[in-house]
C-alpha cells in the first residue's frame, strides 16, 4: 500500500481489518512476553483473546479479502460491493464486540476451560454472547453475498486489477 493509490473496496478493507486485527493482538501479546506477567496471564481469557486477534482474525480476515479480490478470477463473478462492504463492517464490529471484553476479563481472572463462571462476570459474557450473535448474522450476510454473486451478477471477463470500474 505504501507508495500506491490506495482504493477502498471491499478486498482493502479485509486487509486493512487484518492489519488492525493483527496489530491488537500482537500488542497483547507484548503483555504476554514478560514471563511475570504471562504467569497470571496464563489460563485466563486473556490468551483466548490473544490467540483469536492473531492467528484466528487474521487468517479470517485474509480469507475474505482474497475470496473477494479473485472471485472475478475464479468464478467469473463479482460480489455486490455495497454488500461485502455491509459484510465488513458487520463482521468487523461483531468479532470486536466478541473477542476484546476477553481481554478484561482475563485481567479479571476469568479463569478458561471451566464450565461456569462467577456473577461477577456476566455483564462481559453477555456483550460477548451479542457480539456472537451479529458474527453469525455477518456469515448470513457472506452466504447471501456469495449466492448473489453467484447466481444474480454480471460476467466478468477482466483481471482483478483492472475491474475497478465495475465495483463503483
Amino acid at each position: 500500500m505504501y507508495g500506491g493509490q490506495v482504493h477502498l473496496y471491499s478486498p482493502m478493507l479485509f486487509a486493512l481489518g487484518f492489519i488492525l486485527l493483527f496489530t491488537i493482538g500482537g500488542l497483547s501479546g507484548v503483555l504476554l512476553a514478560n514471563a511475570s506477567l504471562d504467569l497470571a496471564f496464563h489460563d485466563t481469557y486473556y490468551v483466548v483473546a490473544h490467540f483469536h486477534y492473531v492467528l484466528s482474525m487474521g487468517a479470517v480476515f485474509s480469507i475474505f479479502a482474497g475470496i473477494y479480490y479473485w472471485s472475478g478470477k475464479i468464478v467469473g463473478y463479482i460480489a455486490n460491493e455495497k454488500w461485502a462492504r455491509i459484510h465488513f463492517w458487520t463482521f468487523t464490529i461483531a468479532v470486536n464486540i466478541v473477542f476484546l471484553p476477553m481481554h478484561f476479563l482475563g485481567l479479571a481472572g476469568l479463569p478458561r476451560r471451566y464450565p461456569d463462571y462467577a456473577d461477577a462476570y456476566i455483564g462481559w459474557n453477555t456483550l460477548i454472547s451479542y457480539g456472537s450473535f451479529l458474527t453469525f448474522l455477518s456469515v448470513l450476510i457472506f452466504l447471501f453475498l456469495i449466492s448473489n454473486t453467484l447466481f444474480a451478477n454480471k460476467k466478468v471477463y477482466l483481471s482483478p486489477v483492472l475491474y475497478s470500474k465495475f465495483l463503483k
